[in-house]
């Protein structure tokens, strides 16, 4: 009876360690992945893009450091400027500063934009795939805000009135706005965001017009209106204020 008794205990020891293990394996392929999946640091002081390079990589091949000169790391008056806000029917303009306009971003991580709003401007909903920003506001007042996910059902929405020289934060991924609440003065605000190219996606653009356009059978069980409520907002100019 005692051999029996230690014998179970043996097993039951066994199929302790080796489920301990199991979880071990399992938690350590977990943290290995997320650590594959997320951007890799540089490997060198700086990888200026080389936009002729017939390469093709997840971002931009690497100049040859000999061809590289302090220009690749300056952009003059970029923004400095306002911006026409007038010919947007959103009454905002986005000028972007990603790798596309300074290639020496390649691999840093980091872009910078200004907004400017008109009087009773947005930067309307959208979202940025690949970027977390950071939002300063250099002059007027903005209502900004975000919504969380649908997870517990909640998409919860995060909003403050903005003052020159407050700061925002909108987590990566999530939509996101900027309004002008005055009927009289422009406001501009800088934001930082946490890639060399963040990507937007506004959404009123992508529902209503996408190319070619989402089946309206479709969105109107999504938004659950009539099928001439969608035909006419498909019908829309839906303009692209992120430049």
């Amino acid at each position: 009876m005692s051999e029996r008794k230690n014998s179970q205990s043996g097993h039951q020891s066994l199929m302790a360690s080796t489920s301990s293990f199991c979880f071990l394996a399992a938690l350590l392929a977990l943290v290995s992945w997320q650590a594959i999946a997320s951007d890799p640091s540089p490997l060198q002081d700086f990888c200026v893009a080389d936009m002729h390079s017939p390469v093709r990589v997840n971002g931009f091949a690497c100049l040859n450091p000999m061809d590289v000169n302090v220009d690749h790391f300056f952009k003059a008056a970029m923004l400095d400027t306002p911006r026409n806000t007038q010919d947007s029917k959103a009454g905002s303009n986005v000028t972007l500063i990603n790798v596309m306009q300074l290639p020496s971003l390649n691999t840093l991580g980091i872009s910078i934009a200004r907004i400017d709003y008109a009087p009773l401007g947005e930067n309307p909903p959208h979202t940025h795939p690949r970027a977390t920003e950071i939002l300063t506001v250099l002059e007027g007042t903005l209502y900004v805000g975000f919504v969380t996910s649908n997870q517990n059902n909640m998409n919860k929405l995060f909003s403050k009135v903005l003052n020159k020289g407050d700061v925002f934060v909108f987590p990566e991924g999530l939509i996101h706005f900027q309004f002008n609440p005055n009927p009289h003065q422009p406001a501009v605000a800088i934001a930082a965001l946490s890639s060399q190219n963040p990507g937007a996606i506004t959404i009123a653009n992508a529902v209503f017009g996408s190319k070619p356009p989402i089946s309206d059978d479709v969105l109107a069980k999504a938004f659950q209106v009539e099928k001439g409520t969608i035909d006419w907002l498909q019908a829309q100019f839906w303009e692209n204020n992120h430049y």
